[in-house]
């Protein structure tokens, strides 16, 4: 199957458009944040021929297929393997200080969906995994077997969102002291057994579980509370970051730190407001823009997407005696 058959990039029209302004010019650099199998860098590199783009990901099945997607771009595209809260250190590692976009596509890709193999849908029987890099130790049958009831609660209701966390958690407790819960399949059954009869039609019982599940493998709300800020900080002036949010809780951190990024920093009371106490960034956006039905019907996974995307104004100067690698030969 070709490659641009088996993802189609949500929202990408949207997102050219955001990021046009900051990349249409010689030499500017944008840093996909979250790489995936490239369906959105292949448009940025193909709309803007003087693009250098680096690509991040943690999913060394995803880089493969995004460098054999990317060859003929050749070293305009450039690609790290790390976990998106390295984007200073993978900028620096390509030879920048700063950035002219960014883009972060959050949650689980379609490369991941797909492959049953890796454990992370409900709906299909697999070994319990759900990392995203294969390279990492912790997995979905671990926290399974090791973390105590308390701290299977703890994750169900604070990534997942779940009613019936505590409910869940005991079931999960007492259905591993008779086997190991090592696959997918087995844990969908002991989540459907632990739902009340009332509530077994209210949406599928292991969809908030298999979510809480995978954040907490891939500790990916934490990772994004340290990205947001990086990413912010690696923006050249005139600069635009988008991020496209699939649930909640990853959108309600974006929000805070772009409303944080966007604020005065005046104090209350002072009568002007001087140079360095204006917004460094402008909010591109009203709120979380949603993707169009026309889009839902196209990409059926853009339904829950909530996109964000600002701009900078200005940057503070660097503090005395430190130094500044250039932005590359074009600068």
């Amino acid at each position: 199957m070709a490659l641009n058959d088996i993802h189609t990039p949500v929202l990408l029209e949207r997102c050219i458009e955001l990021l046009a302004p900051a990349i249409q010019k010689p030499g500017a650099v944008l840093v996909d944040g979250t790489l995936g199998m490239a369906g959105h860098a292949e448009a940025f590199l193909t709309r803007f021929p003087d693009l250098t783009l680096i690509g991040l990901d943690r999913d060394l099945d995803a880089l493969a297929i995004a460098k054999q997607r990317l060859a003929p771009f050749g070293d305009r595209a450039r690609f790290v393997h790390t976990v998106y809260d390295g984007i200073v250190d993978a900028v620096a590692s390509q030879g920048y200080s700063e950035v002219d976009g960014i883009l972060f596509d959050l949650g689980v890709s379609s490369l991941q969906l797909d492959r049953v193999e890796r454990g992370f849908s409900y709906s299909q029987d697999a070994p319990l995994d759900m990392r995203m890099d294969a390279t990492s130790p912790l997995t979905a049958e671990t926290i399974l077997a090791e973390y105590r009831e308390g701290d299977l609660r703890r994750i169900f209701e604070h990534y997942g969102e779940e009613k019936l966390a505590a409910r869940y958690a005991r079931a999960i407790i007492a259905a591993r002291q008779i086997e190991p819960i090592t696959r997918s399949g087995r844990l969908v059954d002991i989540l459907q057994e632990a739902t009340p009869g009332a509530l077994k039609n209210a949406g599928h019982p292991a969809k908030r579980v298999f979510q809480a599940l995978r954040i907490e493998v891939n500790q990916e709300l934490s990772v994004l509370e340290r990205t947001i800020p990086a990413a912010l900080g690696s923006v050249a002036v005139g600069g635009r970051i988008v991020v496209m949010s699939y649930q909640s809780l990853e959108d309600r951190l974006v929000k805070r730190a772009f409303a944080q990024a966007s604020a005065s920093t005046a104090p209350a009371g002072l009568p002007v407001e001087l140079p360095e106490h204006k917004p460094e960034f402008k909010l591109l956006v009203r709120g979380a823009e949603l993707a169009s039905d026309a889009e839902k019907a196209l990409n059926p996974r853009a339904t829950p997407v909530r996109l964000r995307a600002a701009e900078r104004l200005w940057k503070p100067a660097a503090p005395s005696g430190s130094k500044r690698s250039a932005r590359g030969s074009g600068e």
